[in-house]
């Protein structure tokens, strides 16, 4: 593939849909399979490593490193978690394994009161064939309750470059 933008990059997806965050995803051995191919299970862990690379790590975790292309979850209270409710993969083609990173889009289909809808497009990072299409629905939860936790106004205005 020729050279592009560095990962985290907000651009164009390569599908024409709008902008999403580009993440470059290095695969590891321990992720193929007996077939060759990354392991369905490793998949989803592909997409929780692209959607924190593309959104932050949540309140209370982990340590300070780089920003986020998109910060939706700078200024989230330690008291909300940003909970994974739903995960939907499509396999549309083996991902084979290779030493260059996969490369994974990520953007928001849909932002509702206390949720979001995390959209994901995985592509073979040499041809560019696309492998994975993939939702997450990801919603704000207050850890004392257990009750949803409405998007503020500063990650509505976050996602907007993303939709």
């Amino acid at each position: 593939m020729d050279a592009e933008p560095l990962t985290g990059a907000v651009e164009p997806r390569p599908d024409g849909g709008g902008p999403g965050v580009r993440v470059d995803i290095a695969l590891r051995w321990g992720d193929m399979d007996a077939y060759g191919h990354v392991n369905n299970v490793r998949i989803a862990s592909i997409l929780e490593e692209a959607r924190i690379h593309a959104f932050g790590v949540p309140a209370g975790t982990g340590a300070t490193g780089l920003g986020a292309p998109v910060s939706l979850l700078d200024g989230v209270p330690d008291t909300v978690q940003a909970l994974i409710s739903e995960h939907r993969i499509r396999y549309r083609r083996p991902l084979e394994y290779r030493t260059v990173p996969a490369r994974v889009w990520v953007w928001v289909a849909a932002a509702k009161g206390a949720s979001i809808e995390v959209a994901y497009s995985i592509r073979d990072g040499v041809d560019g064939t696309e492998c994975v299409t993939a939702g997450t629905t990801m919603v704000f939860v207050d850890s004392a309750s257990g009750r949803p936790v409405r998007l503020t106004q500063e990650q509505r205005e976050a996602l907007t470059g993303l939709r």
